[in-house]
């Protein structure tokens, strides 16, 4: 494993809509290998402030995946990271994150 001095936060937020929902955003950067081949790891989380997931993309095991409140979605297949982020911001409303954490990530959105 590598040493932490290797591993740098690109973003890292959390915002709450209410006490029922939470957004967590984050990305590494994270010295290139075999699991991550990019040098990126990333989680995008949207779920319950109990823990429950809605939507969740990530790659923290080395392997793109997409998580629903039915579990992994056998039938992903990972876009590209500008993609799936796009996504995941499509897959989670305004309300939650709200306008400034969407502009934030991909410029205004109409």
């Amino acid at each position: 494993m590598a040493p932490a001095d290797d591993v740098n936060v690109l973003y890292d937020e959390t915002h709450f809509q209410s006490s029922e929902t939470v957004v967590r955003v984050r990305v590494l950067s994270v010295p290139e290998s075999e699991k991550f081949p990019d040098g990126i790891k990333y989680r995008l989380h949207y779920g319950t402030v109990d823990g429950e997931t809605i939507v969740r993309y990530d790659n923290s095991h080395g392997v793109h995946e997409r998580h629903t409140q039915d579990g992994v979605d056998e039938a992903y297949e990972f876009p590209g990271y500008e993609s799936v982020l796009n996504q995941f911001l499509v897959e989670t409303p305004d309300s939650v994150n709200g306008a400034s954490f969407h502009e934030d990530q991909t410029g205004d959105r109409e």
